[in-house]
């Protein structure tokens, strides 16, 4: 009895070593499952392959239906889809929404939710652009009835069926008949609108382009098509490229855009479709809702403006400090140096107060290169991504012209945006790009891509960054251009300005030199950017203050945080970045509701 009790104390003692033991282990595997887990989310979501699917299954079907093809050297990108095609592609659509219902939503992780509420935002949207093609197309179909002759030559092609050369030339002769026909009725047609004009253009080039695709293909491969497609294949092509062109010609500007002296043509989209993009974009504020608040923020860089003209001895005409500041460029061949000098200015403010995370291999690979003459027609301030593209003038401008591009590209305006094109801008997303949910690039949105380097824009002006008046001017000045890019935008596709207004209004209001506003306005309206992307900047830079706001001016996450945080989710509606980072509840048949801007302030 002695030796049993005597021993419970060490019996005992090896108990609770061995639970404390165990404990240990517990916890450990949790904490490791718990970083693994984290780890995971960094990278994937329960929804994250259905994503990559999607995106896969669809870009199968556009590649096997729609060859692209290089017609007269370039590679034709606009081809018109074909019914064919246009059928699949809704069959996919609806097939990964039957997909989406089947999941369990309800058991997933906010990351998951939020790729699932995407993934089903962007096959609605595509249904719905796929549905307003196919209306486009049916309107245009009568001035293309031999459309299905090609179709269906090209459907042959696909699978190698052999094609007696006799009867293919007999074919091609017999479309470019109907072809010739369809020229001579559409020849009586005074004008259509410019959208179906260019849907027009778009399908006969694409026929085109499928009919390339079939002679490459069996030419000089079989000696019996060789020996007699050549040449009513070649009238037959010439004949297309004719009309194509003949169609856009009689393309005329809708009633909404009136006639003006600017020369840049476009096509205003209207109000329903503006609205449609929006809710695809979940802002929740209507186009002339947005103006106000473009307006709302214009106010606030006048008082400022004011300020710095005030202090600068200008008084209350703050288009003589502009002037200034403007003049104040570098001379040709020190733009580069002087672009460099700026960025290791703002890098070296943002590294002091340790707003962000700055992998060294992206501060070590940014690039930098120059901008053609032709680019800057459409670009006249510098571009950045990958590298940094600056738009300086060069020895083929004229006079009046390499003033104007220096003037617009001053050191002080500069000084704004370097950090927009490179790091934490556009480079770094670039680069946390592809290294983080790098899937999520199927959500690309200017509202996340702008809005994000436009944030820097606004946190460096309220941390101090702009320390002398003339910084102050040359921020403002960008802060002014993006207040009044939503405003010219959106009144140009509502119809109520021509791009002479926007032109003017850039030039009276922000103070742009011609050359450049002439530029950016055509930039706008040549047709291959969303309606919404001038919108997307201050719109997209001011969602993430409130969120920063939300969340880093509560004392809930450091600035670094923060923006580490917002870097790793990916490119996205800001509105789901907001719902992953507060851990929000969310729904399957979630829609946009977040107001985040305060029009009482």
């Amino acid at each position: 009895m002695t030796y049993k009790n005597e021993s419970l104390p060490l019996r005992s003692a090896i108990l609770y070593f061995t639970f404390i033991y165990l404990v240990f282990q517990s916890n450990l595997t949790i904490a490791q499952t718990t970083a693994n887990t984290a780890s995971l989310y960094e990278q994937a979501s329960e929804v994250s392959g259905l994503i990559v699917q999607y995106g896969q299954d669809m870009n199968a079907i556009r590649d096997f239906y729609s060859p692209y093809t290089k017609i007269d050297g370039y590679e034709d990108q606009s081809v018109q889809t074909s019914p064919e095609e246009r059928k699949r592609l809704v069959e996919i659509g609806n097939g990964y929404l039957e997909k989406l219902k089947q999941a369990d939503f309800d058991s997933m992780s906010i990351y998951g939710q939020v790729d699932y509420i995407l993934l089903k935002k962007e096959i609605v949207f595509d249904l719905g652009a796929l549905k307003l093609d196919d209306d486009q197309y049916d309107k245009i179909s009568a001035y293309i009835p031999f459309a299905d002759d090609i179709y269906q030559l090209e459907q042959k092609r696909r699978r190698g069926i052999y094609m007696d050369g006799q009867d293919v030339a007999l074919q091609l002769s017999n479309i470019l008949k109907a072809l010739n026909m369809s020229m001579a009725s559409f020849n009586a047609v005074s004008s259509i609108d410019m959208p179906l004009a260019r849907k027009g253009k778009a399908a006969v080039l694409g026929l085109r382009s499928r009919l390339k695709s079939f002679y490459d293909f069996y030419i000089g491969y079989d000696p019996n098509f060789t020996w007699w497609a050549p040449k009513p294949y070649k009238a037959l092509d010439s004949t297309l490229n004719v009309y194509a062109t003949l169609i856009y010609s009689k393309g005329k500007i809708n009633t909404t855009q009136k006639p003006d002296s600017s020369g840049i043509k476009g096509v205003p989209v209207g109000r329903d479709e503006l609205i449609r993009q929006l809710k695809a974009e979940m802002i929740p504020y209507t186009p002339e809702e947005l103006i106000d608040l473009a307006n709302k923020e214009f106010a606030y860089c006048d008082k400022e403006m004011l300020k710095a003209s005030q202090e600068m001895g200008f008084g209350n005409d703050w288009h003589k400090a502009l002037e200034k500041v403007k003049n104040s460029y570098v001379p040709a061949g020190k733009q580069p140096e002087e672009i460099l000098k700026l960025y290791n200015d703002a890098l070296s403010f943002i590294k002091a107060r340790d707003l962000i995370t700055i992998p060294p291999l992206a501060e070590e690979t940014w690039g930098m290169t120059m901008m053609t003459p032709e680019a800057q027609l459409v670009n006249p301030f510098f571009l950045g991504g990958s590298e940094i593209i600056i738009s300086y003038p060069t020895n083929t401008m004229n006079e009046a012209d390499k003033l104007m591009s220096m003037r617009g590209n001053n050191p002080y305006f500069s000084r704004g945006t370097v950090q927009h094109e490179l790091l934490p801008g556009h480079n770094l997303q670039y680069f946390m790009n592809s290294r983080y949910k790098s899937y999520r690039n199927a959500f690309y949105t200017p509202f996340w891509i702008e809005g994000w380097s436009l944030y820097w824009e606004l946190l460096l002006y309220d941390q101090g960054f702009a320390k002398t008046p003339e910084e102050r001017v040359g921020m403002l000045f960008w802060r002014m251009h993006r207040c009044a890019r939503i405003i010219f935008s959106l009144n140009y596709h509502l119809g109520n300005w021509t791009p002479q207004q926007c032109i003017d209004f850039l030039v009276d209001r922000v103070g742009h030199e011609r050359a450049n506003a002439e530029g950016e306005v055509r930039r706008s309206f040549k047709g291959d950017y969303s309606p919404l992307y001038q919108v997307a900047y201050l719109t997209g830079g001011l969602q993430l203050m409130a969120l920063k706001r939300e969340l880093v001016d509560s004392g809930k996450m450091t600035y670094k945080q923060f923006h580490d945080a917002v870097m790793k989710e990916n490119t996205m509606p800001i509105e789901m970045v907001r719902a992953t980072l507060t851990n929000q509840k969310l729904d399957r048949d979630f829609v946009t509701k977040w107001k985040f801007y305060d029009f009482n302030k």
